[in-house]
C-alpha cells in the first residue's frame, strides 16, 4: 500500500501523505515523499503537500524512536535530510495542514513557503520537551526562522501546543480556512506562486534559507549525539 500519492493538475503537484493512521514519518513514508518530490520537480511548477483528513503528520515514527537511542538518532538524521530538502525545494511549496501537526510533523509545516491550516480542534506544535526529548538544532532553527519571535521560547522550551487559530498568531501557519476548503485554498495559492518567475523565486529562496540549512547540516552529527528518545 502506497503511503504517498501524487496527482498533477495544471502544473500543480498534489502530494498527499496517508498511512491510514497518524501519518508518522517512517523510513518508508520519507522515501516515498522523496520520490514524489523528484517527480514534482520534473513535471510540475509548484507543490501542495497535504495529509489525510484530521491528520497532517504526527512526527517521527514512535515505534522506531522508542526502540533505542541509536535507532532514534538514525531516524531523525534521515528526517533532517528530508526537512532540509523540503525547506529548499526549488518550486513553491504550499502546505495544506489537514489536521494535527505535532513534533516532526510541525517541522514539515514550517518548511512550507505558504501554510494553510484547516479550522478545527487540531493540535500544532513541538511537544518534545513535554515527552522528555531535547529539542534538536534542526527543529530549533526552523522554528527560529519561521515563528514570530515572541512565541519562539514558548514553542520550543515550553513545548506549547496550540490550535490552528493560535498557530496563525504564532507563525506556524499563514492562513486558517474551513476544513472542507483547505485543499482548494492551498492549490489556489500554489497556482499564484507558480506564476512568479521560477528562477528568481528559487534563487531568492536559496539566499533566504541557505544559512540555516548549512548550519543545520554542519551541526547534525553533534546534534544527534545529544538526542534522546521520548519517554514511554
Amino acid at each position: 500500500m502506497a503511503l504517498v500519492s501524487l496527482e498533477i493538475t495544471k502544473d500543480i503537484a498534489l502530494v498527499r501523505m496517508d498511512d491510514g493512521k497518524a501519518n508518522a514519518l517512517s523510513y518508508a513514508m520519507m522515501d516515498e515523499l522523496d520520490a514524489a518530490l523528484d517527480r514534482a520537480t520534473k513535471e510540475a511548477k509548484a507543490v501542495v503537500l497535504a495529509g489525510r483528513t484530521g491528520k497532517f503528520c504526527a512526527g517521527f515514527d514512535l515505534k522506531t524512536m522508542m526502540s533505542g537511542v541509536s535507532q532514534a538518532q538514525a531516524l531523525v538524521t534521515r528526517g533532517a535530510h528530508l526537512l532540509m530538502r523540503l525547506y529548499m525545494h526549488p518550486q513553491p511549496l504550499v502546505i495544506a495542514c489537514t489536521g494535527h501537526a505535532l513534533a516532526g510533523g510541525s517541522l514539515v509545516l514550517l518548511t512550507g513557503d505558504y501554510r494553510v491550516a484547516a479550522q478545527g480542534a487540531f493540535k500544532i506544535g513541538l511537544n518534545e520537551v513535554q515527552i522528555g526529548m531535547p529539542v534538536p538544532v534542526l527543529a530549533m532553527e526552523l522554528a527560529r526562522d519561521r515563528l514570530d519571535p515572541r512565541f519562539f521560547v514558548r514553542s520550543t522550551l515550553f513545548a506549547e501546543v496550540v490550535d490552528p487559530n493560535a498557530a496563525l498568531f504564532a507563525g506556524w501557519v499563514d492562513e486558517v480556512v474551513d476544513e472542507e476548503g483547505v485543499l482548494e485554498r492551498a492549490q489556489a495559492e500554489a497556482a499564484r506562486l507558480a506564476a512568479l518567475p521560477a528562477n528568481a523565486f528559487n534563487l531568492t529562496k536559496t539566499i533566504m534559507r541557505e544559512r540555516t540549512v548549512k548550519y543545520v547540516n554542519a551541526m547534525l552529527v553533534e546534534d544527534m549525539a545529544r538526542l534522546l528518545p521520548p519517554k514511554a
